[in-house]
């Protein structure tokens, strides 16, 4: 069965046919591109959830040490190349549907024009052929009346006796004429008509048939290519499903290695101060001699253990914050514990310069080889101030590690413990656990409760925001518990118990 057998009589119905399949395929071009719109704008959203979310600055990468904190940013990591997959699959949807489709559209929009175009070219030759075969047809009926007429009056004036030889002559050659005209126009309609059904009969079983299973290939051909982009809708995506899955797994395994252990431990070594719990309070025997009663503006303030270390409180940096002396490079103004955090810190930060400078000097050496073989591609010479300049800045860098590398062995006893210090560096941790001797002495003074080395007034408010340190107000009487060695801290005694160290520059000695 085909279109030109059995449809000979359809073109009205093949129009519009073949027309709506047209539609169809420009209905399908705008709803893949809609769709593209989607992804788009789908992989722009998780870009912009996943920027948002994103942590920056040294505070968030200071918790980024931490696993859990570390696994959310491989997350949004691997969200964002999810994102990037979204936007392949509408550029490939674009390209490969959308475009293609659109220029086929157009070849087969002008292949239907042709073909229709022919169809009512031969209607019109037909349409044509059958005004003639009118034409021919009306003029004979015309012609043969007349000489039909010619004969009757022929022989009417033949039988008329008062006719004379010449009427009769004239009027049967008259006849004859239109006889013989009449003849010629019924030859000439006998033609036409045989012209016509010849050409009548090659219209409807030769042309139009061809004509109409042309188009019926055509459409074949259009529902065929549309079924290849209905597939390609799906094949695209699928394309891309290993790496999504990859982006998936990777968040998983992101959730996976957390070690909550780890983090706890890794959290203990950035805060513990490395000082011992206070020691229990001794029994005051009351019977060998009444104390005389104190009060908060007593010069002898009360040895009454409070918590040792307060709380860590938020604090905006006073005016007398900002005129406390500048802060040595060995941190040595800082208590000991803190101190050795601030050194460890420095050397990591160091050896992270140091290393993207070795990075950055071997990258030079390569391109110096690279010109050296290709001369076309540049002058080896010209990069000799750079690497001039990254040499002197390794070496700078690597003066300043041994520099800080040194005085953090001071700081966790000495060369005792520089071997431990040196190894620990490696992975950027450096534990108190390491020198516990250190604060020995400090402790066995606390528990033995030792008396005041003097009293002092506070100059300034200070707020103790870090270990070991307590927060005092201005014109507060303090108790003088260890003076200052030379690193800028003193510990004093409060009237209500805490004890804690300071800042030398912000108290004024008294007594």
């Amino acid at each position: 069965m085909d279109w030109g057998t059995d449809l000979w009589d359809q073109y009205d119905g093949i129009d519009k046919h073949t027309q709506s399949g047209l539609d169809l395929v420009e209905r399908y071009i705008k709803f893949v591109k809609e769709r593209t719109e989607v992804e788009q704008s789908y992989a722009k959203q998780l870009r912009s959830l996943s920027k948002k979310y994103a942590k920056r600055g040294s505070k968030e990468e200071q918790d980024c040490k931490f696993s859990n904190h570390a696994s959310f940013q491989e997350i949004l990591n691997e969200l964002n190349d999810y994102a990037g997959q979204r936007e392949l699959i509408a550029e490939n949807m674009m390209t490969g549907i959308c475009v293609e489709l659109t220029k086929y559209l157009q070849d087969i929009k002008q292949e239907r024009k042709t073909h229709l175009s022919d169809a009512k070219k031969a209607q019109q030759n037909l349409e044509g052929s059958f005004k003639q075969l009118e034409s021919t047809k009306k003029r004979f009926a015309k012609e043969w009346a007349e000489a039909d007429k010619a004969t009757q009056q022929a022989e009417k004036i033949e039988n008329d006796l008062n006719a004379t030889r010449l009427d009769v002559e004239k009027a049967k050659q008259h006849s004859h004429a239109r006889m013989h005209t009449a003849e010629e126009c019924r030859n000439d309609y006998a033609a036409q008509l045989q012209k016509y059904n010849k050409e009548q009969n090659f219209f409807y079983y030769s042309e139009i048939p061809q004509i109409f299973n042309k188009l019926q290939d055509m459409d074949e051909r259009r529902i065929r290519r549309l079924a290849e982009g209905y597939c390609q809708f799906s094949d695209m995506e699928k394309r891309v499903l290993p790496i999504i899955s990859k982006c998936l797994e990777g968040i998983s395994s992101a959730g996976v290695k957390i070690n909550e252990n780890q983090d706890s431990i890794l959290f203990i070594e950035q805060l513990k101060s490395g000082f011992e719990r206070p020691g229990d309070v001794e029994f005051e025997d009351y019977t060998q001699g009444i104390k005389p009663a104190t009060s908060d503006s007593s010069l002898n303030p009360p040895k009454v253990r409070a918590k040792l270390w307060p709380f860590n409180k938020k604090h905006k940096i006073s005016h007398a914050e900002k005129h406390m002396p500048p802060a040595a490079e060995d941190f040595s103004h800082l208590p000991p514990e803190q101190r050795k955090k601030r050194l460890q810190a420095k050397i990591d930060d160091i050896t992270k310069e140091l290393q993207k400078a070795q990075d950055q000097s071997e990258a030079l050496e390569k391109m110096k080889g690279v010109y050296e073989q290709n001369p076309q591609m540049g002058d080896p010479s010209s990069l000799e101030p750079q690497i001039s300049e990254t040499a002197q800045n390794i070496g700078r860098l690597r003066g300043e590690l041994t520099k800080y590398e040194t005085w953090l062995s001071e700081a966790v006893g000495g060369e005792e413990s520089s071997n431990n210090i040196n190894n620990n560096t490696q992975h950027g941790v450096v534990t108190a656990d390491q020198s516990p001797h250190i604060y020995t002495e400090f402790d066995d003074e606390f528990d033995d409760l030792e008396a005041p080395l003097g009293q002092c007034t506070a100059l300034y408010t200070f707020e103790g925001n870090s270990e070991g340190t307590i927060s005092i107000t201005e014109g507060e009487l303090l108790s003088i518990m260890e003076e200052d060695k030379g690193d800028g801290w003193m510990r004093v005694l409060r009237a209500r118990g805490e004890e804690g160290y300071i800042p030398s520059s912000y108290v004024k000695h008294t007594s």
